[in-house]
């Protein structure tokens, strides 16, 4: 398993930050692996909401199809899976006035063939959750609701 975690600053109050980042599809303003992120049901973002994810990574795209598992005031947890990897979108916030401070853990358990891969991953998911620090402030702001 392979996870990354960063801390970053978000110049939104926590109620306007966490309405942003509940709906998975904005993944494609923030996290820059993300080519398209699309909602596959209807109606308010909930508990048990899905999308379809399309990344590229190392040359390759692959889909993984997400789920909002935890729908918390301070928490959101989306965990999405194919047929080789899991990957698990943890953010908890914290409350700083006009700034909120998000922890960002992102874990992927990979499965099968694709196990003996992961160490030999890690420097590129660090690499990813550096760019996902650098952009989310931005593109969170720019996106405000």
């Amino acid at each position: 398993m392979i996870s990354v975690e960063r801390n970053i600053v978000v110049r939104l109050p926590l109620a306007e930050l966490v309405t942003y980042l509940e709906d998975f599809a904005r993944t494609e303003e923030w996290d820059p692996g993300t080519v398209s992120c699309v909602r596959l049901d209807d109606g308010p973002v909930r508990t048990g909401a899905l999308w379809r994810n399309t990344s590229l990574f190392r040359g390759r795209t692959t889909e993984l199809e997400y789920r909002l598992d935890v729908r918390e005031p301070t928490r959101l947890v989306f965990v999405g899976e194919n047929k080789t990897v899991t990957a698990v979108d943890d953010l908890r916030f914290d409350d700083e006035g006009d700034l909120t401070q998000l922890s960002y853990k992102a874990s992927l358990a990979f499965k099968g063939f694709a196990r003996p891969a992961a160490p030999f991953l890690r420097t590129e998911f660090e690499r990813l959750a550096d760019e996902v620090a650098a952009r989310l402030p931005t593109a969170a702001v720019a996106g405000r609701t």
